[in-house]
């Protein structure tokens, strides 16, 4: 699986065995949280704990194994929408005997949290303390305009709720990337999911799957682009070590297991990336 990387690399690259160039790719799709912006890093130390919290207590259930199964609820569901990780919470209780309160009630207390956690780093992205770059993942900009140099139409689409996604990625200078083309979660979750998006991207566009790659750390959205006939690239991200060039082990092992055709810790190689997407292989 781990294929020889080209010289123009200098970090850790991983390609799995059906990799191939397609220089026929026109339409990008990027997740936010993780994947480019690191406005949200951690998110996981607040939302496990809530669940904890919130989780009646078994016979003889130690701590650490309702946080284990807490965290497995959670990450299995990363990159859907943030109400059906509320959701399963929701089931895990009444299968508990207790009485559980509506997702959306669980929802609002988990973005209430977080708020609490991540409010200094949009104030100081607003007073300049911090510059867009320090928290967008490594490398991530140089992707974004090596990409937008060669003409392609970039996508954003986030399990965050829209409103939030698009505040931040302004906060991040990422708007001019994407346009009108930035896309999160709604209160009728019904009406969203990464799977629409790209259903919408193929439609409007008339492409083929064929022509779409697609950038993620969660497993939804490499699912979706493989099911669709894309090219799909899992960055493993440290979150809590940006620019360390470790793999996310957990991140890396799942998203292999969905069917990315390449993982990658961040974008320290983003040009010679594109250039073995587009234009030669491997070598």
């Amino acid at each position: 699986m781990n294929s020889p990387a080209p010289t123009s690399f200098t970090g850790r690259v991983e390609f799995t065995a059906g990799f191939a160039p397609r220089p026929q790719l026109t339409h990008v799709l990027f997740d936010f949280d993780g994947t480019l912006s690191l406005i949200r890093e951690g998110w996981p130390e607040v939302m496990v704990p809530m669940f904890v919290e919130m989780l009646p207590v078994l016979p003889d259930e130690t701590e650490a194994a309702r946080r284990q199964l807490c965290f497995e609820d959670i990450m299995r569901l990363n990159g859907k929408q943030t109400i059906y990780q509320m959701m399963q919470l929701v089931e895990r209780i009444r299968a508990r005997g207790g009485t559980p309160r509506e997702p959306l009630w669980y929802k609002h207390e988990y973005l209430r949290r977080l708020e609490e956690r991540i409010r200094h780093r949009t104030e100081d992205l607003r007073r300049g303390v911090l510059k867009p770059d320090d928290l967008l993942v490594h490398g991530a900009r140089g992707l974004l305009d090596e990409l937008q140099r060669r003409g392609l139409t970039l996508y954003l689409a986030s399990g965050t709720d829209e409103p939030f996604v698009k505040a931040e990625a302004e906060l991040l200078d990422l708007t001019r990337y994407f346009g009108p083309h930035i896309y999160g979660a709604l209160d009728n979750y019904k009406q969203f999911s990464k799977k629409m998006v790209i259903e919408r991207i193929l439609r409007e566009n008339r492409i083929a799957g064929a022509q779409l790659l697609s950038f993620g750390d969660g497993y939804v959205e490499i699912q979706n682009t493989k099911e669709a006939g894309g090219l799909a690239v899992a960055v493993a991200s440290d979150e809590a070590h940006n620019g360390s060039g470790r793999f996310d082990e957990w991140k890396r092992q799942r998203l292999l297991g969905v069917g990315a055709d390449v993982v990658i810790p961040d974008f320290r190689d983003a040009v010679a990336l594109v250039s073995c997407i587009f234009d030669h292989g491997r070598g």
